[in-house]
């Protein structure tokens, strides 16, 4: 086999991996952002529950809504929340469950949102260094031909 042979090819699988990397590093980036965006929600939930267990019975509170809005309420019960267990599933557990439960779901969350960017920094880097060796080649291919 030619040596410019032997190089087209390695061209060719060259930008199949990158393409493959690119694709793998897009889900990677989607993955870190849903994870920021769950991480970021626990925390207003643990700040939350830190501002309900400062409060007496009856007290007054801005309870979010989403898309930015607020309803009034008064605190019935302080004592007890409902934490969601996941699969539509709901369990009512005294506040200092509830903030145990939030705290371990934002350490999870937060091991799995590192993974997730070691992985794509991996990903990355290799990324580049194809790049890079598929730069060369292609400079050698056309040299060659010249």
């Amino acid at each position: 086999m030619a040596a410019g042979s032997k190089n087209e090819e390695e061209v060719r699988k060259l930008s199949m991996e990158i393409r493959y990397y690119e694709q793998t590093a897009e889900v990677l980036q989607q993955r870190v952002g849903m994870l920021t965006a769950a991480i970021a929600d626990l925390s207003y939930a643990s700040t939350t529950l830190e501002n309900v267990e400062k409060e007496k019975e009856n007290a007054e509170m801005l309870v979010p809504i989403g898309g930015g809005n607020y309803i009034s309420v008064k605190l019935a019960n302080t004592d007890k929340v409902v934490v969601g267990m996941g699969s539509g599933v709901s369990m009512e557990k005294t506040l200092p469950e509830a903030k145990a439960v939030v705290k371990q779901r934002m350490e999870e969350l937060q091991k799995t949102h590192a993974s997730a960017e070691q992985q794509f920094d991996q990903i990355s880097e290799r990324i580049n260094q194809d790049r890079n060796r598929l730069e060369t080649l292609v400079t050698g291919l056309r040299e060659g031909k010249q």
